[in-house]
């Protein structure tokens, strides 16, 4: 698998292929912070970044939707959603962590379940805090 970022002005295109990974991330949300439409609008103008990974042949397999945070000391990007086999093994993990860094990100963040929590360690992550909300 070979990780990628879609260039904005191709993810109108890119979109039809990518959309059901997407969509099968948004199982595991809350699914009242963004709806799909939102998402699609937000990489479409180019607010977040969308990272695909392809095979040799160039079919899609998996998707990914970043958020850059600009803090004090770091540049966050944080996955807001995730799809279908994009972090497979390490050289993937470390494929998208080279596209990231060269989006200026010198810290990767997630929020993500337990079983991901896990799953993640392999690739160094680790966690740093567990999000809890009520709505009021």
């Amino acid at each position: 698998m070979i990780i990628k970022h879609v260039q904005t002005e191709y993810c109108a295109q890119a979109w039809p292929l990518v959309e059901d990974y997407i969509a099968e991330a948004f199982k595991q949300s809350s699914g009242d912070d963004y709806t799909l439409s939102q998402v699609k609008a937000l990489v479409f103008m180019g607010q977040w970044l969308l990272l695909v990974a392809v095979d040799e042949q160039g079919v899609i397999h998996g998707a990914a939707t970043i958020n850059f945070i600009n803090y004090p000391n770091d540049r966050v990007a944080f996955i807001t959603f995730m799809g279908g086999k994009l972090i497979t093994n390490s050289n993937t993990f470390d494929q998208m962590t080279y596209v990231l860094k060269s989006f200026g990100a010198t810290k990767i963040h997630a929020a993500v379940r337990e079983s991901m929590a896990r799953f993640s360690r392999r690739y160094g992550l680790k966690e740093i805090y567990r999000i809890v909300e009520t709505r009021i």
